[in-house]
């Protein structure tokens, strides 16, 4: 999945060892799982080159997309999508 962290969501993160996001939308943190129960154990977190971006590695305990697949990059981007869509792709 792809989601956005602020400091402190960074912060519960660490110290809980569990997935924390905050939701821009929303202006609110939430923990991954809070309303699914499919939280996302961490096992590791790495930043980028110029420590801009991190990409968390972790064990989900159920789906990880809200419907209901386990990643939320399941759909394969086809050539009729940019097409109909160019200001998307």
């Amino acid at each position: 999945m792809l989601a956005y962290m602020n400091e402190e969501a960074l912060r519960r993160t660490l110290s809980s060892g569990e997935a924390w996001f905050y939701s821009r939308s929303r202006n609110k943190l939430w923990h991954k799982g809070e309303t699914s129960g499919n939280r996302i154990k961490v096992r590791s977190i790495l930043k980028d080159c110029d420590s801009d971006t991190i990409l968390i590695l972790g064990e989900p305990t159920g789906p990880v997309c809200h419907t209901g697949n386990k990643t939320c990059f399941f759909q394969k981007l086809t050539k009729q999508d940019i097409e109909t869509h160019p200001e998307e792709a």
